[in-house]
């Protein structure tokens, strides 16, 4: 790593939206990597960095973890959607180093740019989507950095040393939990080849198209309950979903007994393999603070992404009161912990199915 590259705990600037645009191509691009029209917003503003995006994982190909070069995660700052008719997928965003400055904490704030932002704007707008032939038909599609990132990074051997030192050496993880997830890794990754570790941690009872919908209405804000592993299990079948739903086992097991808040609910969301507007007609909703924690999913050891999984209803239960903040489940992190950062990205991992394999039915390509 450079000695001038940053590292989780400074404090940067993002640049100005000019200085910004010189470093884009024709496609808004930097390294692949698009700089988006829900980014404008923080120009000119300080934040700091939460971690380099080293180890990151791939839910386009599934080829496991890859590295972006040379840029950093900024606290929990994740797109919003509002340049992508309203994604809710919720991603956290990457930052080139070229778009920032390390600034001093004593160092006196510069006066807001006064720049015109129609140039930046115009060339991030009209990369935001684009106009395919299917079938005939002209359909929309849509690019943004979960699309791109593929393109943008270089793959990650699972059993490169250097990637899981770095993680440590660059400060994006403490010394304990670099010991935790390294020891998990070298116990599941084996298991796991040799088969004795299944890929489908949590297969359930339940026959396709037996599975009732829940009633249940939860909205935003309301406070519920993760249901058991074995209440979950009865929802969902062999093959571990619940009406095409996937139920990430490894990631959102530990959530079981955890009280939670209600995020939102999903209507639609960008398709990262295809750039579809995915609309969904089944209940998909996401909790405040329940991400993926990079410390237990198999061959993407570390990720930073921190994704929303999508649960679906009948794994939860409406708890009413708000809860003391507890841990959620022995080895991840602490409720209270992850309800610390921005509620502010989903369970792509192992499979687009988390966010697409249900939407066979419910695709609804946008023209």
């Amino acid at each position: 790593m450079r000695d001038d590259a940053l590292r989780r705990g400074d404090l940067v600037e993002v640049k100005s939206p000019a200085e910004i645009l010189a470093t884009l191509d024709d496609r808004g691009t930097l390294g692949g990597l698009p700089f988006m029209p829900e980014m404008i917003a923080y120009c000119g503003r300080r934040f700091v960095v939460d971690k380099r995006a080293d180890k990151i994982c791939d839910t386009i190909n599934w080829t496991g973890s890859r590295r972006l070069p040379d840029t950093v995660l900024l606290e929990q700052l994740r797109c919003d959607g509002s340049g992508h008719d309203g994604c809710q997928a919720e991603c956290r965003l990457f930052w080139k180093e070229a778009w920032l400055r390390r600034v001093r904490p004593d160092e006196a704030v510069a006066p807001p740019p006064a720049g015109d932002l129609s140039a930046v704007t115009e060339r991030t707008t009209s990369n935001s989507s684009y106009t395919a032939v299917i079938d005939s038909r002209q359909v929309r599609r849509y690019r943004c950095q979960a699309t791109e990132l593929f393109g943008a990074t270089y793959h990650v051997k699972t059993w490169d040393p250097r990637a899981y030192v770095r993680e440590y050496a660059t400060g994006n993880v403490k010394f304990q939990t670099f010991l935790r997830v390294l020891g998990r890794a070298l116990w599941y990754q084996p298991l796991r080849k040799l088969g004795i570790r299944p890929r489908i941690v949590l297969p359930g009872t339940a026959a396709p198209g037996t599975q009732a919908k829940s009633t249940a209405g939860l909205q935003p804000g309301e406070y519920v309950t993760v249901r058991s592993r074995e209440e979950i299990a009865a929802t969902l079948t062999p093959e571990g979903k619940n009406r095409g739903l996937w139920f990430d086992g490894d990631e959102m097991l530990p959530f079981c007994g955890g009280t939670f808040r209600v995020r939102q609910r999903l209507n639609h969301f960008i398709d990262d393999r295809t750039g579809e507007m995915i609309t969904l007609k089944s209940d998909c909703l996401t909790l405040d603070g329940v991400v993926c924690s990079g410390e237990r999913s198999l061959g993407r050891w570390f990720c930073a992404r921190e994704i929303y999984p999508y649960w679906r209803e009948v794994w939860l239960r409406r708890a009413g009161d708000p809860p003391t903040p507890v841990a959620a489940g022995a080895g991840s992190l602490a409720a209270a912990e992850r309800q610390k950062h921005h509620p502010g990205s989903g369970q792509i991992h192992e499979g687009a199915e988390s966010r697409v394999d249900e939407e066979l039915a419910d695709r609804k390509p946008t023209a």
